[in-house]
């Protein structure tokens, strides 16, 4: 059975040559099928696919053990979950929910080791008369906060 640090080894060789793209999720199932995600700073291609499935195919001897190997995106409308996720959607529309119990949606304007800000406009009643008015709005959210975070893709 191969072992999910093996394939982790491998991909981090491959990682080395391609600063741009990085890992977003690893599974080794026990009966060797191993499923890679991968993201990247300027999106992933299918040559990026192609890339680190040979990274770890080439690495790896079949007369040993036998695999199977699916090297994928993250895919637009996969939520986000790692850091270099929020920095390359800067002034995108996300969608967040955050403990306890809050939804945003507003546009990614800052991203920092601790959290995210987002800003987004709404309109409130005027503090005097009738009527209301457009009011600019922001919050920072905490990763530890962050449940579920995808982007909006508008048509």
């Amino acid at each position: 059975m191969l072992s999910e640090k093996t394939v982790k080894d491998l991909i981090d060789n491959a990682l080395e040559e391609r600063s741009d793209l990085f890992l977003i999720d690893l599974k080794v199932n026990p009966d060797n099928k191993i499923s890679v995600v991968i993201d990247g700073d300027n999106g992933v291609t299918v040559e990026d696919c192609m890339f680190m499935s040979r990274g770890i195919e080439n690495n790896l001897d079949r007369e040993e053990v036998d695999f199977s190997l699916d090297v994928a995106s993250s895919g637009a409308t996969s939520p986000l979950i790692n850091t270099r996720q929020y920095k390359k959607n800067i002034g995108r529309t996300l969608a967040v929910k955050a403990k306890p119990d809050l939804k945003f949606e507003g546009e990614l304007t800052d991203v920092d080791e601790a959290g995210v800000t987002l800003e987004w406009k709404t309109k409130e009643p005027k503090p005097v008369g009738k009527g209301k008015i457009t009011v600019n709005k922001q919050a920072k959210i905490m990763y530890d906060d962050i449940l579920e975070a995808k982007v909006i893709i508008k048509f």
